[in-house]
């Protein structure tokens, strides 16, 4: 047999209130660190993923080993402190990624827990009103309109 309620979360006001403050301090520690880019800006970019990102560390330890063939125009500092940026803002990345992927599984469960009564209760209403049980019409009418003019 399905489980039918794998999820029944009810978050304390003190754990919100909490869980925003600290959300608002992350943020706030982030701001100066980060930018935005708009879709033309990012189209434009080169992509350093997990090959590459090899190839700038290993780039990143012979400017420091062999400065001789970093180019006049180069800035080996900076390369080394972007890339610095980019391991640290990867871990803070990965583990904000997980909890994003966890708290969306758990929205979604959440989400069809609630759905599915409502539409079980929908549904007597529903029948209710085509049967002329009185009251029934006025809430089938109010909640229809969540299905458009079908019903």
């Amino acid at each position: 047999m399905p489980e039918t309620n794998r999820v029944a979360i009810q978050i304390s006001d003190d754990d919100a209130t909490a869980i925003d403050t600290e959300l608002t301090s992350l943020e706030e520690k982030l701001a100066n660190y980060l930018i935005a880019l708009s879709t033309d800006e990012r189209r434009g970019l080169p992509k350093m993923k997990d090959k590459t990102y090899a190839f700038v560390q290993k780039t990143v330890d012979y400017t420091a080993s062999d400065p001789n063939f970093v180019p006049d125009f180069m800035d080996a500092e900076a390369l080394k402190i972007d890339f610095g940026a980019v391991s640290t803002l990867n871990t803070i990345f990965r583990r904000i990624e997980k909890l994003r992927g966890n708290l969306d599984d758990t929205i979604l469960l959440s989400g069809s827990e609630a759905y599915n009564p409502a539409l079980h209760y929908y549904n007597s209403v529903k029948m209710s009103a085509r049967a002329n049980v009185p009251g029934a019409k006025e809430i089938y009418e109010d909640l229809k309109q969540r299905f458009g003019k079908n019903g």
